[in-house]
């Protein structure tokens, strides 16, 4: 067979794509052991940090013991990715009167796991298929749920949940990022902030909007300026989501 008609028949690379090897012995480690421990080793030291050699001295055993549940550290970190997303709020659409509520409450719980696990940002989208985990695809299916309760017009409940996760992954991104640096730091949010007002006015000196926004902001919690940011954000986008549903909604 063609080396190219070959590989057009192989699945995408991924754990999810493949069946889980069928083993005569029982394994010294289940599959939760091991994404347990890297959570751990991931939540603790960052994506930089975990290797197989790394995790199997933490579980204090070789790295080939891993390999009965893995092919390689990329498959391991899908898995460890959907574990994450089973932290996420689902929410429910019994009530298509409260579906921006529950809504809200998805994006807010989405946005807390990323920011909770900051290493998270750095492999969303980028680690195989890792939307076909079990946890992922229940929040999707929560989601679409959700916004198929709605009034939207047909085939836009789906266009409706990217656009809301999108946000939520796109501005959450940038927090963990932030959250990351401050962290290396060890310095408070606040007293990073604080170090670079001098800065930031002095850059700001000749731009009347600037200086007035930073004005405001001087005495402000840097962690409620991220949350006013967010919710605002959320608030315009099921905004515009339930002017297409024809459905009223309270900002």
């Amino acid at each position: 067979m063609p080396a190219e008609k070959q590989d057009l028949e192989q699945p995408i690379p991924s754990v999810w794509t493949r069946p889980r090897p069928r083993r005569r012995e029982q394994p010294a480690l289940s599959r939760e052991q091991i994404v347990s421990a890297a959570l751990e080793l991931l939540d603790a030291e960052g994506i930089e940090a975990l290797s197989m050699r790394k995790l199997g001295t933490r579980l204090n055993a070789g790295a080939t013991s891993l390999y009965t549940h893995v092919a390689n550290k990329d498959e391991l970190i899908e898995l460890v990715v959907d574990e994450v997303h089973g932290e996420v709020e689902v929410p429910a659409a019994d009530d298509p009167e409260l579906w921006r509520e529950a809504a809200a409450r998805c994006a807010e719980s989405l946005r807390a796991t990323i920011l909770a696990h900051p290493w998270l940002a750095s492999v969303l989208g980028g680690m195989g298929v890792t939307q076909l985990g079990p946890n992922a695809m229940r929040l999707s299916e929560g989601l679409l749920n959700l916004f198929e309760a709605t009034r939207l017009p047909p085939g836009e409940a789906d266009l409706a949940v990217s656009a809301v996760t999108a946000y939520v992954i796109g501005m959450a991104t940038t927090e963990a990022a932030w959250l990351t640096t401050l962290a290396r730091s060890g310095r408070t949010e606040r007293a990073w902030v604080e170090s670079l007002w001098p800065a930031a006015e002095e850059a700001a000196r000749e731009h009347p909007q600037l200086r007035e926004r930073y004005a405001s902001l001087r005495e402000k919690d840097p962690r409620e300026i991220r949350d006013e940011k967010f919710a605002y954000g959320l608030q315009r986008i099921l905004d515009g989501i339930g002017a297409r549903a024809g459905v009223a909604g309270t900002a």
